[in-house]
């Protein structure tokens, strides 16, 4: 991809602008550039499309986001030592990416942003599971973006996809699906990395639903699938005492059996529960 953008390697970049990884930014560059367009083709067809992306730092995913036709690319990056390298890119795409130096925890990307707009990143780890979140739980549904293709631990990521009666299955399971097509469409060995995380990552890819999976009110789903895995080994009718006096009730009329745990309680009959407490 140097030869089609006309930019140097990113071993070069990264030596150019001594950009070590961060432990405490959660960094690690994937320095494969065929490996990084092979990632930004994951998001599907990016023409006409605004990219959201957290955490560029040398910009390997920015360009193969770029180069893979996105209309433009916003990229929000905490590290400001990424800057220089990011502007570089900036120049050779003029007028498709916009850089915002800050925590993307707090900042609103929706004053830089047109729609139709996909999110695709390569997660800091430290950040992923809480960003995830917040764009599965808006006020309304369907949420600004259309489609989100994310890097996550191994671990995370098939935790996202989790069906009932796996070890994987929870929370993250629940949200992920109630609102969403989701599904693992790359994995990747932590020799792909700078320097090579623990363990290995994967890319999972969410399409937003027009509406939820099954009707029921967020925040009140939300507590229930909370309590319900935060006490995972307790029979739910323990675990979720807290949530109404006749719980026991409540279960069995949304099919669920009292003595059941959480992760044997299908996304489904989570939402019919959520109904009876809403």
């Amino acid at each position: 991809m140097s030869a089609i953008d006309g930019l140097p390697p990113l071993r070069e970049v990264i030596a150019t602008h001594e950009l070590s990884a961060k432990k405490s930014l959660g960094q690690n560059f994937l320095l494969d550039l065929n490996l990084t367009a092979k990632i930004a083709r994951q998001a599907g067809d990016l023409a006409g499309m605004d990219v959201l992306e957290i955490g560029p730092g040398p910009g390997g995913l920015t360009r193969g986001l770029l180069a893979e036709g996105a209309r433009r690319v916003l990229a929000i990056e905490k590290d400001a030592r990424c800057l220089p390298a990011l502007a570089e890119i900036a120049a050779a795409y003029p007028g498709r990416l916009e850089v915002i130096e800050g925590d993307a925890l707090q900042v609103d990307p929706l004053q830089h942003l047109t729609p139709p707009i996909a999110i695709c990143a390569n997660l800091p780890y430290n950040v992923g599971t809480e960003l995830l979140v917040r764009w599965l739980t808006p006020e309304s549904w369907p949420p600004f973006w259309q489609t989100l293709t994310l890097m996550f631990q191994r671990e995370v990521a098939e935790r996202i996809v989790a069906q009932p009666g796996s070890k994987a299955y929870g929370r993250l399971a629940v949200l992920s699906q109630w609102r969403a097509d989701a599904r693992i469409v790359l994995s990747l060995p932590p020799g792909a990395f700078t320097p090579p995380p623990k363990v290995s990552s994967a890319v999972v890819h969410l399409r937003a639903l027009p509406e939820p999976r099954f009707p029921a009110e967020q925040k009140v789903l939300e507590r229930v699938v909370a309590a319900a895995f935060n006490q995972r080994r307790k029979m739910l009718r323990a675990a979720l005492k807290g949530l109404a006096p006749d719980i026991e009730d409540r279960l069995q009329a949304a099919g669920i059996a009292p003595t059941d745990r959480a992760e044997q309680v299908s996304l489904e009959q989570f939402c019919a529960l959520a109904r009876t407490l809403a």
